[in-house]
């Protein structure tokens, strides 16, 4: 029998191309599928001036991948799966899911700028980069005094412009830093406690994109990913999808499973014109997904504010 041929759709930048050729290796190595990457460029890899809490969620970084998977372009898409919309366009879904990397964040501050205590570290009045309306949010909660300014460009990147002096400190995913291999030990490099300053939904978790019609890649793409990270991923990503896709929140959450019951944290960022006033957060557990959403949703929904 001939090895099943798969055209995976891959952004650009370091970062995707890590997690697609991931994937292409355990597809050649644990399925004997013959592989190839076709490079897409996304608009958010074009636009260059609108701040990531207008981006995130919102298909930027997915439209023309989802495109090419219609088309027939391409037979999965790979994604981080906090790209992708919570509600799959017609004709997609979601294939596998899981290969979850630290899902914590990651502060990284010049030497000079580094302080010895509190959970942001950083100098009193200190410019920290961000543009994710969840960073934001609670960076305001952990140390006020800091100025936040916003952020792009891939990893390395925004490392750079840490280096150049443009920031005092930085916060990213750490699933980024590590899976690159980046050398930090320049900076001060803290990850922090993701119980306390919470990541994004399904932050961490490769996304596997198919076509709903197309058995021949759905056979192979069924084995992969694990079913317990997937169950992750609805329960984090179940409570984004509450209030709308279309609806960048300063959300963020923290799953896990003991035994048979799960457990979700949240917290939601509260605004008035554009002040950060403070977090509301939620705690709940229980082994039913559905009802715990819902719980969470019912404690946090009447501050959501669209950013």
């Amino acid at each position: 029998m001939s090895a099943t041929k798969l055209i995976i759709g891959s952004r650009g930048s370091d970062l995707a191309l890590y997690q697609a050729n991931f994937i292409r290796d355990i597809l050649i190595r644990e399925h004997g599928c013959e592989v190839e990457i076709k490079i897409i460029q996304t608009a958010g890899d074009k636009i260059d001036n609108v701040s990531f809490d207008k981006m995130e969620g919102k298909g930027f970084f997915t439209k023309e991948l989802e495109e090419a998977l219609l088309k027939n372009e391409i037979d999965l898409a790979v994604h981080s799966l906090k790209d992708l919309m919570t509600t799959q366009p017609a004709g997609l879904k979601l294939g596998a899911a899981g290969y979850r990397a630290d899902r914590s964040e990651m502060l990284l501050i010049r030497k000079d700028s580094t302080v010895a205590t509190g959970v942001i570290p950083v100098r009193e009045g200190g410019i920290i980069g961000t543009s994710s309306a969840r960073r934001k949010a609670q960076l305001h909660f952990h140390n006020p005094t800091l100025k936040i300014n916003d952020l792009r460009g891939n990893v390395p990147t925004r490392i750079r412009k840490l280096r150049e002096g443009l920031y005092d400190a930085i916060l990213i995913a750490s699933a980024g830093v590590k899976r690159l291999q980046l050398d930090v030990s320049d900076l001060t490099a803290m990850e922090l406690d993701p119980q306390v300053f919470l990541p994004a939904p399904a932050q961490g978790i490769l996304g596997i994109q198919i076509r709903d019609n197309d058995p021949r890649v759905e056979t192979v793409i069924a084995k992969m990913g694990s079913q317990e990270e997937m169950k992750q991923a609805e329960l984090e990503r179940g409570l984004l999808r509450k209030f709308g896709s279309g609806c960048s929140l300063p959300l963020g959450v923290w799953s896990d499973k003991q035994g048979e019951e799960y457990r979700l944290k949240a917290v939601l960022g509260m605004q008035y014109k554009e002040e950060w006033i403070g977090m509301k957060s939620a705690d709940v557990q229980g082994t039913n997904i559905e009802r715990m959403v819902d719980q969470a949703y019912a404690t946090l929904h009447g501050d959501a504010v669209c950013v």
